[in-house]
Formats: C-alpha cells, structure tokens, sequence
C-alpha cells in the first residue's frame, strides 16, 4: 500500500466516517472542511478510484464511494514511513522528541508505562 497524499487523506477520512457515502456529500464534506470545489472534489475521487484507494459504485443516477483501505492500515504504514523517514526508525528517539518538547500529563505517563510494560512482556516470551 502506498503512502496517502494529504489530500487523499482528507477523502478518506470522510469515507471512513461512513460509507458508503455518495459523491455529493462527499462534495459538501470536503467544501465545509477544507474549501474544496464541487471539481476538485471529483477529480479526486476519480483519481482516488483509478489508484485502487476506493471503489465507485455507479447505479446510473448517482455514484456512493467506499473505501478499499482500512484506516488502522493506512495509520500503521504512515507512522512507519514518519518514523523511518525523521527518525531513522529509532523509537526512542520518537518518544524522547515528544517528551521533552511537551508536559505529559499522568494519565499520558501511565499509558506510555503500560505500552512499555507489555512490549516488555512480549520480548521475554
């Protein structure tokens, strides 16, 4: 899977929000988030469907959109792809950067324990 275009990432977030949903809400959607225009609303989801991303199911009077990608998998790979690509793959080096430029709050602290924990307990299995 390929990694999405910001403006790809904004249609798939109104089909993962429901779907399927016709073309014409998808219009207004991405005209009351972002300002997008009616064309290049469909353009993209024209080009969105030629890339495999979503699938266009056209019943003659109008078309609904729903998407082919999962959004756990997009996030998995776009984190991946950030990680490698600022990071060089280091997760401690993710983790410290964020800790230091922001104040975690306890409950921010207790869930990082608890990722680390179990990542713990799976490496001595």
């Amino acid at each position: 899977m390929k990694i999405l275009s910001e403006a790809e990432w904004n249609i798939m977030e109104s089909l993962w929000e429901e779907s399927p949903k016709v073309g014409s809400r998808i219009v207004a959607d991405m005209g009351g988030r972002i300002g997008w225009s009616r064309s290049t609303t469909l353009t993209m989801l024209k080009r969105m469907t030629e890339k495999g991303l979503i699938f266009c199911e056209d019943n003659g009077q109008m078309k609904a959109y729903t998407p082919l990608i999962e959004r756990e998998d997009a996030v998995k790979r776009e984190t991946e792809s950030f990680l490698q690509r600022v990071y060089h793959g280091s997760i401690s080096m993710l983790v410290s950067g964020f800790v230091e430029r922001k104040r975690l709050s306890p409950e921010e602290l207790s869930e990082l324990r608890q990722i680390l924990d179990k990542a713990e307990e799976e490496c001595h299995e």
